[in-house]
């Protein structure tokens, strides 16, 4: 949140660059690319996307792309449930598909909205206080939570809730560290980021970890202060985001290995979201800094068998100036095909453009406000 106020302030002062060539949008559906061959069928039918919508203004959405019909549809969620009051919610914070459901995590409106996977509607909403992330493992979902008021210096230790997803109800939790951020369940164990961020410069810096037989906390990993994403890849190693403080303390980017559960290497850079495909760690960096009043925004690609960063990466220079604010970021599992989310200056429309692997522009479409995160739905 402090990022988006910093930068309202930036544009009440200056001027943004407008993007032309601007998707037609026709009854909330938009139809990007030329032919059937930007989307490529396979088993992957699609992906939902979930804008966050900015605080307060109850302006989450999900958007729905169909590769089977070439259709980007948008806020498909109010289509879907016309007789919900309020749409999706006040900040759409994470998003998941296990089985036939689609979980979405609705932060500031405390809940977790369960849906058909195929057509949107409401199958149960779950109530839960200040939800962040959400995981799955063994016919479980896994929710971080930060209980007490959003920003509250004073608010309660954070937990990881165990939802069955049959009955669809919490069974079990676990308390945490103070405001826990995304989390992973690999071999037994659910690891969570612990991030302290309501309370700087007193944050959290340790990554809990937790045995899912028992559900009680067996240990903390030291890493550094204010943790916020957590990524496994295929040798069951943790790729951990810190943000440092914002001032003298630097974004840094860390592996852990979980045999050892202990930090086997670090890189001195900032990363702000990633995704693991095929051992390859795409990643982009919109680094704030109140010293400098500014963001630097960077996008890398890593070798995670070698944990070495490659020479290349996924936006080549004449693309970048594209994009306003990197958010969110995805890889599509079969065409190796690069989304990446533009929020732009969070209150207005955002956009959605899927890159080649070889880094060529495919398509773009807008999207809702602050696009953030993406599911792909497969057959």
């Amino acid at each position: 949140m402090i990022k988006k106020l910093c930068l309202l302030l930036v544009i009440f002062f200056g001027i943004y660059s407008c993007q032309t060539d601007d998707p037609i949008v026709e009854d909330d559906i938009q139809h990007p690319g030329e032919s059937g061959t930007d989307h490529p069928l396979g088993a992957v039918k699609g992906f939902y996307l979930l804008n966050e919508g900015n605080m307060s203004m109850n302006k989450a959405s999900l958007d729905y792309m169909d590769y089977e019909t070439g259709a980007y549809k948008r806020n498909i969620f109010s289509k879907a449930n016309p007789n919900l009051v309020g749409g999706l919610g006040d900040v759409g914070n994470s998003m998941g598909i296990y089985g036939s459901k689609l979980y979405v995590v609705v932060n500031a409106s405390n809940k977790v909205e369960v849906l058909n996977i195929d057509t949107g509607a409401r199958i149960k909403q779950i109530d839960i206080d200040n939800g962040r992330h959400i995981t799955f493992y063994n016919g479980k979902a896994y929710l971080s939570s930060y209980l007490g008021s959003i920003g509250d210096p004073n608010a309660p230790k954070g937990i990881v809730a165990e939802i069955d997803t049959t009955s669809l109800k919490i069974t079990r939790r676990v308390e945490v560290g103070r405001q826990p951020e995304e989390l992973a369940a690999y071999n037994g164990k659910i690891y969570v980021a612990n991030s302290g961020g309501y309370s700087p410069p007193d944050y959290e810096s340790t990554i809990s970890v937790i045995d899912i037989n028992n559900f009680t906390e067996t240990k903390r990993i030291d890493v550094a202060v204010n943790l916020h994403r957590l990524n496994i890849d295929s040798e069951g190693d943790l790729y951990v985001t810190s943000r440092g403080d914002y001032y003298e303390i630097p974004s840094k980017l860390f592996v852990i290995d979980t045999k050892t559960e202990a930090v086997k290497k670090s890189f001195d850079i900032g990363v702000s979201d990633l995704t693991i495909h095929n051992d390859i760690a795409y990643m982009y960096s919109t680094a704030f800094s109140y010293i400098s009043g500014d963001y630097t925004i960077s996008y890398r690609m890593l070798d995670t068998r070698t944990e070495t960063f490659l020479e290349t990466t996924f936006i080549p220079e004449n693309y970048r100036d594209l994009i306003e604010m990197p958010y969110g970021i995805a890889v599509h599992p079969e065409t190796g095909d690069v989304l990446i989310t533009d929020a732009k200056d969070y209150v207005t429309p955002g956009t959605l453009y899927c890159f080649t692997p070889d880094g060529g522009l495919k398509w773009s479409v807008e999207t809702g406000d602050i696009p953030a995160h993406i599911a792909f739905k497969h057959e």
